[in-house]
């Protein structure tokens, strides 16, 4: 098939430079509009980024020489692409209203951004757990007044390093889990570089992450009622988010209770075996192996392990009883391609399959 035309919206930005990297030779889409403020509209985008370019990988040739165009003038924008992805740094109030100016002018929006991660009938997915969740974009379009045009959103980053794991262990019914992000400052869009004060050092707060992390598992496992989603009630989940001097990679220490208590033997088989949409339609950026478990007691590691599957896949270790709760496991995500650039690429691919885009 030929290739679908894709723009990113805030594509100078850490995100969208990570969007750029992810798609550099991607086998179904290809970057033609690269979208940022007004103060970058009108420069190439070598020019507007500057010595600002935060990936490892140097800047993909085919996009150095586009044209930033202002990110507002939505309707210049859509023309020129099949649809976006959107990592604009806004607002929340700003991103819904040019997020929904997007998919008014037919152009769908799969979004990093947490600003509509709350919209009932905007899905918020992660293509292995509730790409079910997809069958509300029909309300949306009914809401919008749209035939193509809609807009998706992936979930927070922190999430991805301890949902996946829940959602394979879901028969046997968790009841309270408790959970401590230990989370990269790439997640703030930062380098040690920008951020010289996290050398050392751990930060004890992230603002309105502790909030993220303990009801958006709950809206993924949530179910569609009246073209909205509603979120389920349980588990019961309470955690802590903090900064670490990591570059990418969120860790977690989980604990967790079950209805149904689980032998080590039935968890490790569950991760194992664990297999989503994507897996079986072997979608060009899904792992193959979603959740790897690592015997090692040292294991995983960020430094180690963040690149499993090129960052797409999950990991976990250390899965033990505990003297309080009934189990407890350390899970790790890499939080800019799995927990944001690359989680949404993933769900773009399975919107495309399913008929979406």
């Amino acid at each position: 098939m030929a290739k679908l035309k894709v723009g990113i919206l805030g594509a100078t930005g850490m995100v969208g430079q990570r969007f750029i990297s992810l798609l550099e030779n991607h086998p179904w889409f290809e970057v033609v509009t690269v979208a940022a403020s007004p103060r970058s509209a009108g420069k190439t985008y070598a020019e507007a980024v500057g010595d600002r370019w935060k990936m490892t990988t140097p800047m993909p040739e085919g996009v150095k020489n586009l044209t930033v165009l202002n990110v507002n003038e939505v309707e210049k924008v859509a023309a020129t692409v099949d649809f976006v992805f959107s990592a604009v740094d806004m607002t929340k109030d700003e991103i819904r209203a040019i997020e929904d100016a997007y998919a008014k002018a037919e152009c769908p929006v799969v979004s990093n951004n947490s600003a509509h991660r709350w919209t009932p009938d905007v899905p918020m997915v992660v293509p292995e757990l509730n790409p079910e969740h997809y069958e509300v974009i029909k309300y949306q379009k009914e809401r919008l007044g749209t035939k193509r045009g809609f807009v998706a959103v992936k979930p927070n980053c922190s999430i991805q390093s301890y949902t996946p794991m829940l959602h394979a262990l879901r028969e046997f019914e968790p009841t309270v889990v408790v959970a401590t992000t230990y989370q990269a400052i790439s997640g703030a869009g930062k380098t040690f570089k920008d951020w010289p004060e996290m050398i050392d050092n751990v930060i004890p707060y992230i603002g309105g992450e502790e909030e993220k992390s303990e009801q958006e598992p709950l809206r993924i496992w949530g179910h569609i009622e009246n073209g909205r989603i509603v979120k389920a009630q349980t588990p019961v989940i309470t955690t802590q988010c903090i900064r670490v001097p990591v570059s990418d990679g969120h860790t977690a220490a989980v604990f967790v209770n079950f209805k149904k208590k689980p032998t080590k033997e039935q968890i490790l088989e569950a991760w194992r075996n664990f297999r989503g949409l994507p897996q079986e339609l072997e979608l060009p950026s899904a792992p193959k192996q979603f959740i790897t478990y690592f015997e090692e007691e040292n294991r995983p590691q960020a430094n180690l392990d963040r690149d499993t599957e090129n960052g797409m896949g999950v990991c976990a270790g250390r899965l033990r009883e505990d003297s309080v709760y009934d189990w407890k496991f350390v899970g790790l995500s890499h939080n800019t391609k799995r927990g944001a650039a690359g989680g949404a690429i993933l769900s773009a691919e399975l919107l495309v399959a399913q008929k979406y885009i």
